[in-house]
């Protein structure tokens, strides 16, 4: 019997401490449903979210010529965060367009964390502060658990080059 308990309390302890994906909920300032805490791209297939995310992912055309293949590379040495909020709508423009960059240097999904944020740009028990966030989406490079960059609501250039010029300067330092 004792062998049969220790097995069940700890699948138990891992369920309730484990955070699920993809949580919703209605925010008031915003009026709206809204994705919130840790997510992945799961979390677009639900709706409203489903909508906008299609549509700009799909409307979307790569800027090939702005991604350097050398830099592809690193990219796959690199790891992502992406604060963002479902509610706005700068994010519901980049993040989908960030996704459809890194399908085509087919980047690994397993490498990205995604954090929805609420109006108050709070993720429930998910502590941001670290991540210094003042505009959403804020897509933020490391490399060695290092930051090595990062685009803040909208790129200076195009995603793709300002994720360039991020990975070339620090493939030269």
């Amino acid at each position: 019997m004792k062998k049969l308990i220790y097995p069940i309390i700890f699948i138990i302890f891992v369920q309730c401490n484990s955070q699920k994906l993809n949580n919703t909920m209605f925010d008031k300032k915003a009026n709206k449903k809204i994705l919130f805490g840790y997510c992945d791209r799961n979390g677009f297939e639900i709706r409203p979210f489903k909508s906008w995310y299609d549509s700009e992912y799909n409307s979307y055309t790569v800027k090939t010529k702005e991604l350097n293949s050398a830099n592809i590379e690193k990219l796959k040495e690199v790891k992502i965060t992406i604060i963002m909020a479902s509610w706005c709508s700068d994010s519901r423009r980049e993040v989908p367009r960030m996704y459809k960059i890194l399908d085509h240097c087919k980047y690994s999904d397993k490498n990205i964390t995604l954090i929805n944020v609420d109006t108050k740009k709070k993720a429930g028990s998910i502590d941001i502060e670290d991540y210094n966030i003042v505009k959403v989406p804020t897509i933020i490079f490391y490399a060695n658990k290092k930051e090595i960059g990062r685009i803040i609501e909208t790129p200076n250039k195009s995603l793709e080059a300002d994720m360039n010029a991020i990975l070339f300067e620090n493939g030269n330092q």
